[in-house]
């Protein structure tokens, strides 16, 4: 069945959202939180392939352009941690009014943090599905701001661009980092997100991916899955020989990401 775009009507807005029909009897309902600012597009395709491919096989996949994303309505200048929660919301809601099967976060990179802090205050029991989390949201701004840096030193004047931009976010401005604003409401909330677990954790299939190899999951990971365990959480997790679809210059895919997550929800 193919998969049918709507708009969902928000208390700011719309949100353009795609929904996967599932073929047969759900086993599933997925709502798919997209990584920041360009690694968003870059991840469109991985994104689209992997919810038809779990269409295919009996899951209902909503995916959600969050406020001042894509097709929804709003500036990304505009959007803060507090509205992208909202929108979260409201995706949930409208899935849940239409299939009850067992729910699944599905988040790429900082989308993963996103779904972990919802699911924290919408006090439901789910499970989650991460695509190379983000762990630290302070971490993760850090190297995003990092970006406009980088872009002065080129251009032979870097120094104090890092304090500047830290001095307007503070004073409740947004700024401008590769071709995207960053709202001070986005800062702070990215700075305060850290990826722990709610209060009712379900399951957690956990993926990253590296072009070698032999890697292995970075000590940070191995920490935060540590304490999603101790908090009751049943999680696996692997590293696929596949590229960093979200950041390559090109588009890229991952099949064997596409087949390991497929296999992982089967299980």
């Amino acid at each position: 069945m193919a998969p049918v775009a709507f708009f969902l009507p928000v208390a700011d807005g719309q949100r353009f959202c795609i929904f996967h029909e599932p073929r047969g009897v759900a086993k599933g309902a997925l709502l798919y939180l997209h990584p920041f600012a360009e690694e968003m597009n870059k991840a469109r395709r991985m994104a689209a392939l992997q919810a038809r491919l779990l269409a295919q096989n009996g899951y209902a996949v909503l995916q959600l352009d969050l406020h001042g994303c894509g097709d929804s309505s709003g500036d990304c200048g505009d959007a803060t941690w507090e509205s992208w929660l909202a929108d979260v919301h409201a995706a949930h809601a409208w899935l849940r009014s239409r299939c009850a099967a067992p729910l699944w976060l599905w988040g790429l990179r900082s989308g993963c943090l996103l779904a972990a802090e919802a699911v924290r205050r919408l006090d439901v029991t789910a499970n989650f599905l991460f695509w190379q989390p983000v762990v630290s949201g302070k971490q993760f701004l850090q190297q995003f701001l990092r970006l406009k840096v980088a872009g002065e030193m080129l251009s032979g004047d870097g120094k104090g661009v890092m304090e500047t931009l830290k001095a307007q976010l503070a004073a409740g401005q947004s700024v401008e980092i590769a071709g995207y604003a960053l709202s001070a409401g986005m800062a702070r909330g990215l700075e305060s997100a850290e990826l722990s677990p709610p209060a009712q954790p379900g399951r957690l299939h956990w993926f990253e991916v590296s072009a070698r190899p032999e890697a292995t999951l970075a000590p940070a990971s191995q920490k935060r899955i540590e304490q999603w365990q101790v908090a009751g959480c049943a999680v696996d997790s692997a590293v696929l020989p596949a590229p960093t679809f979200w950041q390559t210059a090109e588009i890229e895919e991952a099949p064997a990401l596409l087949d390991a997550t497929l296999a992982a929800l089967r299980s």
